[in-house]
């Protein structure tokens, strides 16, 4: 495949079924959501990111999701796989078992708790791309607990084999920095923030690696398509159709509304492994109009 990172990428959601009083991994939704994924156009599959609830996986049930979103995207669109730990060992290993289950790039987040010097840092992406499998870097300041530097940053894009960073603090000015200086390379910068990727793809974003495209893929993919020719009018309808619903996605931890809002939408069963628990019905509302969404 010709890889190129440009449009919506889905984060997509590991949905559980209650069987026997265990949540299992429910392959069979999860199949049927990457073929609404697809169907709606989105640019790329994104299986097994913090949105999947990764930590609660098995290595079993790791491959098979990939290998899931690698059978429905059937080489037509690229699929990333959540390959990113805190211990580089473990994370060149699963870049590995992605590379051999076909995946077309890892998402790697920055090693979190650890907090490593700009050093650790620097081998940790040289060793990840060792592999030879195309990496796009995480940067995730709220889930790793380090803000890195834009300097650093660069330097680490600058790295042979890193092909994206998936920017995840909604900070546009920071955005915009990074998008002067990468301009000479061929690095995508995907936001991983649903509330400002819509700007800073109307300054250089190449694309966004979504939360809100799992309930609301083809509204997500016209959001994107709109701010890359800059249309105004139908930007702003956007934002006041689907921020409101990018605000309830983010009212409690990441998946837990977004897993609720798709039960209503009879999309998949409510649930969520521990140390994460299933939102009640009593404990949140739904936002304005998403009986519509798309």
């Amino acid at each position: 495949m010709n890889l190129s990172l440009r449009g919506v990428f889905t984060a997509l959601i590991t949905p559980f079924r209650n069987s026997s009083g265990d949540l299992a991994v429910d392959l069979e939704t999860f199949r049927a959501l990457c073929k609404r994924q697809l169907d709606a156009g989105v640019a790329g599959l994104v299986p097994c990111g913090t949105t999947g609830e990764t930590p609660t996986l098995t290595s079993d049930e790791w491959e098979q999701l990939i290998t899931v979103a690698v059978q429905e995207a059937k080489g037509t669109v690229p699929v990333i796989a959540g390959c990113g730990t805190n211990n580089t060992q473990t994370t060149v290993q699963n870049v590995q078992r992605a590379q051999s289950l076909g995946a077309d790039a890892a998402l790697v987040v920055f090693p979190y708790y650890n907090k490593p010097n700009p050093a650790g840092h620097l081998a940790h992406v040289k060793a990840v791309c060792d592999v030879d499998l195309p990496i796009v870097l995480y940067h995730v300041p709220g889930r790793t607990g380090q803000r890195l530097s834009a300097d650093l940053l660069e330097q680490l894009c600058r790295i042979e084999g890193v092909v994206g960073l998936k920017e995840a603090t909604g900070d546009v000015t920071l955005g915009l920095e990074l998008c002067n200086r990468l301009s000479d390379t061929q690095v995508s910068l995907l936001s991983g923030d649903d509330f400002t990727f819509a700007t800073l793809v109307t300054h250089g974003f190449h694309g966004v690696i979504s939360v809100i495209s799992n309930p609301a893929p083809a509204d997500t993919v016209s959001w994107y398509n709109d701010a890359c020719t800059n249309a105004t009018t139908n930007l702003q309808q956007h934002r006041q159709r689907l921020l409101p619903v990018v605000d309830f996605l983010f009212t409690h931890s990441n998946p837990l509304p977004c897993k609720a809002l798709m039960a209503e939408m009879a999309l998949v069963e409510n649930h969520a492994r521990l140390p994460l628990v299933a939102l009640n019905t009593d404990e949140y509302s739904l936002p304005m109009h998403w009986e519509h969404l798309s």
